[in-house]
């Protein structure tokens, strides 16, 4: 099986596992992933933090974002062309529906200059023990991960973590993965 093949039926895998869950059970799951991201030295120690704002079946964050964003810099993405850019999150009236109908910052939110970034949060399809990640296929986060140097925690449901996944080049590792169960 080719590298692209073996990612797209990780992705068709992962997306019939999240089908078997109910919404209420990933949003218990999502706050438990949230506990430990608050327990961790990286975020406890970050002042600045890129962001997302979840797409239902991802580990839902909009409840933590709203409870840190008057203590902690957070920062969410805005899709332009093929690249995200990070735009300052300044409360929910700041939100409006973008591109893959995720709620991003409007134009007029502040920017941050890249190295004021301390932490940056990850969504993805799929995570393996080695630190790898596997997104959506678009390439978005392999770019906007390319210019970051700060640590990229990846948070996943624990069905989620593989021994294994495909992986090229330019896919970017993470520092740590939590799940519910761990924090790798």
């Amino acid at each position: 099986m080719k590298l692209c093949e073996a990612k797209q039926a990780l992705r068709k895998e992962i997306a019939s596992l999240k089908k078997l869950y109910k919404e209420a059970t990933l949003q218990e799951l999502s706050s438990k992933i949230m506990s430990r991201l608050e327990e961790s030295i990286l975020f406890q120690k970050a002042s600045c933090i890129a962001f997302y704002h979840a797409l239902p079946g991802e580990v839902q964050t909009a409840h933590f974002i709203e409870k840190w964003y008057k203590h902690k810099r957070i920062l969410l993405p805005v899709v332009k062309g093929n690249d995200l850019q990070l735009f300052l999150y300044a409360g929910q009236k700041s939100l409006k529906i973008g591109a893959f109908g995720i709620w991003e910052p409007s134009e007029d939110s502040l920017t941050v200059p890249e190295e004021e970034i301390d932490l940056v949060i990850v969504p993805g399809v799929a995570f393996d023990k080695q630190h790898n990640r596997l997104g959506r296929g678009k390439g978005f986060y392999d770019r906007l991960l390319s210019t970051l140097s700060a640590p990229k925690i990846g948070i996943c449901y624990s069905f989620q973590l593989k021994e294994h996944i495909p992986t090229e080049p330019f896919d970017k590792k993470m520092d740590l993965i939590i799940t519910e169960k761990e924090t790798l």
